[in-house]
Parts: structure tokens; C-alpha cells; sequence
């Protein structure tokens, strides 16, 4: 899929060593390709460190679910209208089990009809601390009820995390493919 951004193109031949050893530690990693927000960090080999091991852990070491820790990420990806985001992680989220149904309303700005419980308790608390930057303490209680303690605090840090997948995605303008954009452009 060919990608497109706002950013100057790396040269493979020109690379300083730190950003060739945090590209191979990229390609050898569960991602195992450039993508993303990578496509920006790499311009900044520390960033770009210490960002792949966080989203690394926020992608595939959570207590959560993938099919949760998917919906935070399409939730996240759809507040900041985020285009390769939204592109990168749908048909993960779907793969993972969230419906087209939930996929199609947060797309679209609405609050989706959940069947599952756990995930309407992810998008309350995401929207609760994306709109009101807290969450109160019924909402937390019943997260950690629901979760445990840890896997809130995980929860957190995928939101956090993925809002600076989408600001990078943004501000740089990484597109995947040609065809249309899931969001429409300010």
C-alpha cells in the first residue's frame, strides 16, 4: 500500500546510525514495516525509540482485549479525525471483532449502539476524558470494577498514546493508498 505524507522522504543510504538502529528495532518488531507515525518519528531516532516500545506495549501487551484496545484506538483515531489512523486500525478492529455497526457510528461522529457492555464502558470513558479532560469517580469505579486497576491504567495510556499517533498523523498528513478518505478534510 503506498503511503504518502507531508514529510521529507528518507534515504536508506543516508541515514544516521541511530535511525538505522531504530529502523532495524522497527522491522524486527510485531510491526515489522515503517508505517504510520513511524514515517514522521524516524526523522527523530529517539522519539521514534521510545514511541515504538510504548506503542508496542499499547498495541499487544495490554491486559486488554485487542478487539477493546481496537475500539479505543478507532474511538481516538475518530476524535481527532485522524485519516491514516482510521485506515491503519479499521480492518484491525474489525478483524478483532468489533461490529461494522459500531465502526460505521464512530466514523460518522455517533455514539454507537453497543451489544457488549465492555465496550460501551470503553467509549463512555474515552469520550468522558476526551470531552471533560477527567473522569468522574462512579465512571472510574466502574472501569476498574470491569477492568481492574491495571488495565485501566493501560487503558489510559492506549488513548494518550494513540492521541499522539493521530497529532503525528495529522500535523505530517500520512495517507495510505489513494482511494477516499475516511474523514472529511477542514
Amino acid at each position: 500500500m503506498s503511503i504518502d505524507s507531508r514529510l521529507s522522504p528518507l534515504d536508506e543510504n543516508r541515514m544516521a546510525p541511530e535511525q538505522r538502529r531504530v529502523l532495524d528495532a522497527i522491522l524486527s518488531g510485531p510491526r515489522g514495516n515503517l508505517d504510520g507515525p513511524f514515517l514522521a518519528w524516524i526523522h527523530s531516532p529517539e522519539l521514534a525509540d521510545h514511541a515504538q516500545r510504548l506503542g508496542a506495549f499499547c498495541r499487544y501487551g495490554t491486559r486488554l482485549e485487542t478487539r477493546l484496545t481496537e475500539l479505543a484506538i478507532l474511538f481516538t483515531a475518530a476524535w481527532w479525525q485522524s485519516q491514516a489512523e482510521w485506515q491503519i486500525h479499521a480492518p484491525i478492529a474489525r478483524e478483532a471483532g468489533v461490529t461494522e455497526a459500531v465502526i460505521e457510528a464512530l466514523q460518522e461522529g455517533r455514539e454507537p449502539a453497543f451489544e457488549r457492555d465492555d465496550e460501551a464502558l470503553v467509549y463512555r470513558l474515552g469520550k468522558t476524558l476526551y470531552t471533560t479532560r477527567r473522569v468522574d469517580e462512579a465512571l472510574y469505579a466502574e472501569a476498574v470494577a470491569a477492568f481492574g486497576e491495571p488495565a485501566v491504567v493501560e487503558l489510559v495510556g492506549v488513548f494518550g498514546y494513540y492521541a499522539l499517533v493521530a497529532m503525528t498523523l495529522n500535523v505530517f498528513e500520512v495517507r495510505r493508498g489513494t482511494g477516499p478518505l475516511p474523514f472529511a478534510e477542514p
